[in-house]
């Protein structure tokens, strides 16, 4: 039987995460050949997955990262099963890690395929599947590209959001985290009126009939009603028509024009966990 140093072990658990015992038993089953120890944890990590792929991965950490000109940015999501593991500092480091290397992507998938420490980022996820023993995964994936781009990310990693502005002006910076903030507690549906979706438009105006006439209005006056009515949805719902969370006397579009008045909101992102 080949001797498994300390050393050994402590270099397979710092190059995978894994817990000592799981290493130990690795390269004990491996006869020493790391690399090898490497592919029967990898190979556990898959059996877990594969057990745990109906799973539901509510719970991780929501990460926003943003280039160092301001002009590009990224939300990911790694998802998990419990709380308890996504409060753990290792999970957190990945995650921020992981959202770094997104910065670099445009799209999921291609993300998924990108490589992260000699591994591909999908057969990371597995490996952790099989280190943690949890179901781990990418949710959100969104990008945002601006002028100036903004970040914000809200206690305990449940929410983070983007926004991006039409200039990096003297203010832009508070500014941009201001309207970032304020996307993360009032989750607007939009940017503005015409981003919204007709679908949902056409959802608010048949609640909204609805409502009148169980409080028994008029039929020819529902239209008119339930147009008043989605003008307030827009108010309460759209971001640049929002109150503005540190001062309800203005909207979010007065803030930021208070700023500079040049300045324009372009856009925003938004991931949150379990949604």
């Amino acid at each position: 039987m080949v001797k498994i140093t300390a050393a050994e072990v402590n270099k397979l658990r710092k190059s995978t995460g894994a817990g000592m015992m799981d290493c130990k038993n690795a390269l004990v089953e491996a006869e020493g050949d790391f690399d090898k120890a490497i592919e029967i944890l990898r190979k556990k990590g898959q059996k877990v997955a594969a057990k745990r792929a109906d799973r539901e991965s509510s719970e991780g950490a929501a990460i926003a990262k943003v280039n160092e000109d301001r002009t590009n940015g990224v939300i990911i999501s790694l998802n998990c099963e419990t709380d308890f593991v996504a409060k753990n500092d290792t999970f957190v480091t990945l995650a921020k890690d992981l959202a770094e290397l997104a910065l670099n992507f445009d799209s999921k998938e291609e993300f998924l395929k990108a490589t992260y420490n000699g591994l591909t980022v999908e057969e990371k996820l597995i490996e952790q599947t099989g280190v943690i023993g949890e179901k781990i995964e990418i949710g959100g994936f969104k990008k945002l590209n601006a002028p100036f781009v903004g970040s914000y990310i809200h206690a305990g990693n449940k929410i983070a959001t983007l926004v991006g502005l039409s200039g990096a002006v003297e203010g832009s910076a508070s500014a941009a985290k201001d309207v970032a903030m304020q996307a993360a507690a009032m989750n607007p549906v939009a940017l503005n009126e015409d981003a919204v979706e007709q679908s949902v438009i056409e959802k608010e105006i048949e609640i909204a009939k609805d409502q009148l006439r169980q409080e028994g209005k008029p039929e020819a006056m529902l239209d008119k009603i339930a147009q008043g009515k989605l003008k307030r949805f827009f108010k309460d719902n759209t971001l640049v028509n929002q109150a503005f969370i540190k001062d309800s006397k203005q909207t979010v579009n007065q803030y930021v024009k208070s700023v500079d008045s040049s300045l324009e909101i372009t856009g925003f992102q938004r991931v949150a966990l379990g949604s």
